[in-house]
């Protein structure tokens, strides 16, 4: 039984670190208060949904602690461009 508490404990412990890893995404009106530190890119997304998954992933990747899509195009082959912020 106390290994059940444990795990739970440690399970509730990692999932909360990883969610306080990840970068929020932004408006650009939260964006006018701070310093851009660089841009991500992704191609090949076959929804909106996926792309948005894409940047977001990127921009965890880049250690930003924010970002926000400053473009998308494409029609079944989407391409995305991601603004990071720290």
């Amino acid at each position: 039984m106390k290994s059940i508490k444990y795990f739970a404990v440690a399970a509730a412990l990692t999932i909360a670190s990883f969610s306080a890893l990840s970068a929020d995404e932004i408006n650009s009106a939260q964006a006018v208060d701070q310093q851009a530190v660089g841009v991500v890119s992704v191609s090949g997304a076959t929804n909106l949904s996926s792309l948005e998954a894409s940047l977001a992933d990127k921009a965890e990747q880049a250690d930003a602690k924010s970002y926000r899509i400053v473009s998308t195009t494409g029609n079944n082959n989407l391409h995305g461009t991601a603004a990071l912020y720290n």
